[in-house]
């Protein structure tokens, strides 16, 4: 970063910063709560986040830090290995194999992730977000703060604890929560003061507000510790390194403790990967984030997070995108973030514990409603479908599973809708009269893979006897052997069977199939010589069969 672009975004960096940092302290806290690890080990995690992988990351927006998409893997690799100790070891290794992934370039494989699949997690995530935070605006704080799974710890699952919220909500949350929510959304659409974030002020507002309840005596308002953020307070840093926890280094000869380093390296590199592409996707400034590099990023800040009892560390786009949604200009806002949380671990833990949990679900909120707004949605089913059914399913499959399970799903609809459409498109199928005899001309595509095998052999088996055909491969850059051996099958055993006059041309030497289109030029009529079967399939006033014969 450049002297001139701190100085310049240093304002909206910090109140950004300082902003994620509130919403970052529940979630921290409430990933290690759902983590079955002790809750300073979050906010460890938080720290090195935002300092360690902030300084060495390259991404402008993204924020890292203890994933909800990891709660599961750390809650049974603490069990299964019996103590926190030993899993920090798979934590400390589980970072070097994300460093090997980086030097072996590994990144690249975010380039691979469609669009639509991307967009589809963000949508998702915003319904996800919207779900989990509206029992915290109506003070009903069953589910920990960062879990995202639809089945909760709780029993319930993130539609049923809607409903609960008629039970358990709390009148004086309930109050700050719907306050501060409408708040946020009026302050962000006018923006009076540009220069303070609207959740920012929502934080302020519920913290004067239940202040207010208690100092005028109103007991069925007041929110209690419950409702709360619960930070762990310390005295000091020396009393804060005395209840750190640090590796088991015996670990390092144990079997299981491997298996479960290389878990996280590979669900946390995977979760960092989509992260930082959604994050680029709805950066204002389209930068782009080296891939490699922060897998380089989050491997260093897992072996420092393993080494001091922090919990594993991905880029983590819940707090991404609130940071966008802040103003943060550059990455500096991350580093703040990281700052504040160690600041305020130190010294401002009993101030930070009067924030009310409804007052962040608002913020959070906010933001889920921006990542899943209806002009997304109205921008996505005017695609065709092979656009938009790969982001619904996306959509519906991570708000009812988990982020990499529907994102797999999603992948594997996109991957299936271009195997269907490789499969339509590969060869243009064309029928001209000429003095009242069909001629009937079929051009393979640039590609012809294995996929195109069985198309190709249901239509030259349907072609009738005794009608002539032009098999073109002019334009072909790649033919299948499986499909080679059906042409050179059409072209000795069916066509001389069938009387079928076949004509091939275009063929690439290393095909091994004999072009015989110069014995036959005599044959061809001078249209079909001149036939543009490209241009045919646009219209003409001859007749031309445009659709796949083999479907």
């Amino acid at each position: 970063m450049k002297f001139n672009d701190i100085k310049s975004n240093i304002k909206s960096d910090i109140l950004s910063g300082f902003v994620v940092f509130l919403i970052a302290v529940p979630l921290c806290l409430g990933i290690a709560l759902a983590s079955g690890a002790p809750l300073l080990s979050g906010m460890v995690a938080g720290i090195i986040g935002g300092l360690i992988v902030g300084l060495v990351s390259k991404s402008p927006l993204s924020v890292s830090g203890p994933a909800a998409g990891l709660t599961a893997i750390c809650l049974s690799g603490i069990q299964s290995l019996g103590s926190f100790e030993l899993f920090l070891m798979a934590t400390f290794l589980g970072g070097l194999f994300q460093i090997i992934l980086s030097i072996i370039k590994a990144g690249s494989i975010a380039y691979y992730f469609p669009s639509n699949v991307i967009k589809g997690m963000l949508t998702a995530i915003g319904i996800i977000i919207i779900l989990k935070q509206l029992p915290h605006l109506f003070g009903y704080d069953a589910d920990p703060e960062g879990d995202i799974t639809f089945i909760q710890p709780d029993g319930e699952n993130s539609l049923s604890a809607l409903f609960s919220i008629l039970r358990y909500f709390h009148p004086g949350a309930m109050l700050i929560g719907v306050l501060t929510l409408a708040l946020t959304f009026i302050w962000d659409k006018y923006k009076p003061i540009k220069l303070l974030p609207g959740a920012l002020l929502a934080v302020v507002t519920g913290v004067v507000l239940n202040q207010l309840f208690i100092f005028s005596g109103m007991e069925n308002l007041i929110i209690g510790k419950s409702h709360l953020v619960n930070l762990p307070v310390f005295s000091g840093i020396g009393d804060l390194v005395s209840k750190m926890t640090f590796p088991d280094f015996s670990g390092v000869f144990n079997k299981e403790v491997w298996i479960i380093a290389l878990t996280i390296s590979i669900v946390a590199s995977i979760e960092t990967l989509l992260t930082i592409e959604a994050t680029d996707k709805i950066d204002p400034l389209k930068r782009f984030t080296p891939t490699n590099r922060e897998l380089f990023a989050q491997g260093l800040g897992n072996i420092t997070s393993g080494l001091l009892g922090g919990l594993p560390i991905t880029s983590v786009i819940v707090r991404s995108s609130a940071n966008l949604n802040s103003g943060a200009k550059s990455k500096m806002s991350t580093l703040i973030h990281g700052a504040f949380l160690l600041i305020g671990v130190l010294l401002f833990s009993t101030q930070l514990n009067n924030i009310p949990l409804a007052a962040l679900a608002a913020i959070l909120i906010a933001t889920g409603y921006k990542l899943c707004n209806p002009t997304m949605l109205k921008q996505m089913f005017s695609k065709t479908k092979y656009q938009w059914l790969p982001y619904a399913v996306t959509v519906v499959a991570v708000v009812f599973t988990d982020l990499l399970t529907g994102v797999g799903i999603g992948l594997a609809i996109s991957i299936l809708g271009i195997l269907i459409g490789n499969i339509k498109h590969s060869y243009l199928y064309g029928e001209k009269h000429i003095n009242d005899k069909p001629i009937i001309t079929i051009l393979l595509a640039e590609e012809v893979s294995f996929l195109n095998k069985a198309s190709i052999r249901l239509t030259l088996d349907k072609i009738e006897a005794g009608k002539a055909v032009i098999l073109d491969a002019t334009h072909t850059l790649y033919i299948d052997h499986d499909v080679l051996e059906i042409i050179r099958e059409f072209q000795y055993i069916i066509a001389p069977s069938k009387n079928i006059k076949l004509i091939l041309k275009g063929f690439k030497e290393v095909y091994a199939i004999e072009n015989n289109d110069h014995h036959h030029q005599e044959e061809i009529p001078e249209s079909i010589k001149q036939f543009d079967l490209a241009k045919s399939f646009k219209g003409t006033e001859e007749h031309v069969a445009t659709t796949n014969i083999a479907q």
